[in-house]
């Protein structure tokens, strides 16, 4: 069988080059002229990627061969956006441009090798990704308890911009939201694959639809319940959606039951409605989401207009994204700085601002791959337990682009989340290359022979039952 690991060399030298020109642009419209050194930051992003190029030939030789080049050309991108940040502030103050390593760029370019390191180390432990599932329940307990710590910290040490997503201890901050969403996409997965024929069950047909029995409606109200929480303690809609959508999206995969993604909308929006009721008429933990939604109603409201917790975050990405038009003004060529947060969770306006709505929608394409080929991995692999973590992670992961992409264009009220792969921050950096470290190893699975991981439809290894003849011919016993 082929491996397609030359081809996956090829589309990374590709996707560098396309890196290397970036910086070039950068350079000739914000500096006037193009160092001799444009390239070193894409150069050293191909050493990176070239390492972790290597240790999936070796460890998952079978894995798709598009998800590192395309995610590494998002990656990319962002470091030289960072750059771009860098140097724009370096000019304004009538500084040196800063070094390679200088700046939130090269921050994010440190952060990066680290993110690469920790998906390597995935890849070298985890051989079966159906081991995963023997911890379940530790997982499920930690991916918990990661979403709770920000929500009874004080304010000064968990709250960014009005969520309280973050554990900030002197200059060091940390977002556990980010690494929580893996633990609990592989306690959903196995807790599905064990129940989903109870969940299957229809109670009653409802315009074409089979409904299931109030009495398994509890696991979707129970995590329904602990979402309302996250939004009231943790001030943010975008957290909430993003870990209710995984687990009714998953107990969809796992039952084929559209009824499933009715309730969950019912459930959500009528949890959002709610607070956004209470939040109008008592004030308290729910004020916070009331006054986001006023801001989302009318942005350009002067009541609204406030630098500091008010509408001006977005008005300013709205302002950004049409004066890049269709093309844009050009990489290096915009004025990115005039978008607060414009390098964490604005970065898309002010990327739009330079690369236009055809840019954008070229990088969305990016996006749509990485998510396409996950889903495909999910579809492919032979275990339940795989096909439900590669749709959950997949999921998760286009959920959290629409759900960045929304706020900033005002399509839903603002978050505080973080772009993938492009903002600046170790936290997501770190945890969405670990998703991609896990989809790597399930499609090495669902590509690879039987014998690659994944041939068995156990949510956990078990012992191997040896071959036995039976009428001359070779048989293997299978467990059920």
């Amino acid at each position: 069988m082929k491996t397609h690991r030359n081809a996956e060399l090829g589309l990374l030298a590709f996707v560098m080059v396309l890196v290397a020109a970036y910086g070039a642009t950068v350079e000739a419209n914000r500096i006037g002229e193009i160092t001799p050194t444009f390239w070193v930051p894409a150069a050293l992003l191909s050493v990176l990627f070239l390492g972790l190029h290597v240790v999936v030939r070796f460890t998952a030789p079978y894995a798709d061969p598009v998800l590192i080049p395309a995610v590494a050309l998002i990656n990319g991108l962002g470091v030289g956006f960072l750059r771009r940040l860098d140097i724009g502030d370096a000019l304004s103050e009538k500084l040196p441009v800063p070094g390679i390593f200088a700046g939130i760029g090269g921050r994010q370019l440190a952060w990066t090798l680290g993110s690469l390191v920790l998906a390597a180390v995935l890849l070298l432990v985890v051989r079966d990704h159906k081991v995963v599932s023997r911890y379940a329940y530790t997982l499920g307990l930690v991916g918990i308890v990661l979403v709770m710590i920000p929500a009874v910290l004080p304010s000064s040490l968990s709250e960014v911009n009005g969520a309280k997503l973050w554990i900030k201890l002197g200059g060091f901050s940390i977002q556990p939201g980010e690494f929580a969403k893996l633990a609990l996409v592989s306690f959903f997965a196995y807790y599905l694959v064990r129940k989903r024929e109870v969940l299957s069950l229809a109670s009653k047909r409802f315009v074409g639809i089979d409904f299931p029995r109030g009495r398994d409606l509890g696991p979707v109200v129970t995590v329904w319940l602990l979402s309302l929480l996250v939004l009231v303690f943790e001030k943010d809609l975008g957290t909430a959606l993003l870990y209710f959508g995984l687990f009714v999206v998953t107990l969809y995969v796992a039952t084929e039951r559209a009824s499933w993604l009715i309730i969950g909308l019912l459930l959500f929006f009528g949890g959002v409605y709610l607070a956004y009721l209470l939040g109008a008429s008592v004030g308290g933990p729910f004020a916070n989401f009331y006054d986001r939604a006023q801001v989302w109603l009318d942005p350009f409201a002067l009541s609204n207009y406030e630098r500091n917790g008010g509408s001006y975050q977005l008005v300013q990405s709205l302002l950004s994204l049409g004066t890049g038009g269709l093309f844009g003004s050009g990489p290096g060529a915009g004025s990115p700085r005039f978008v607060p947060e414009v390098q964490t969770d604005f970065i898309f306006a002010g990327m739009g601002e330079e690369i236009g709505l055809f840019g954008l929608a070229a990088l969305l394409v990016v996006y749509l791959l990485i998510v396409e080929r996950g889903l495909r991995a999910g579809l492919g692999v032979r275990d339940s337990f795989g096909k439900l973590v590669a749709g959950g992670l997949a999921f998760t992961l286009g959920l959290q682009v629409f759900v960045i992409l929304g706020g900033i264009t005002g399509l839903i009220p603002l978050t505080g989340q973080t772009t993938p792969f492009l903002s600046a921050g170790g936290s997501s950096l770190m945890a969405n290359w670990l998703l991609i470290a896990m989809l790597l190893r399930i499609s090495n699975a669902a590509r690879g022979p039987a014998n690659s991981g994944g041939g068995s439809d156990r949510p956990g290894p078990g012992p191997k039952k040896a071959p036995t003849q039976l009428h001359g011919a070779m048989t293997e016993v299978i467990q059920p």
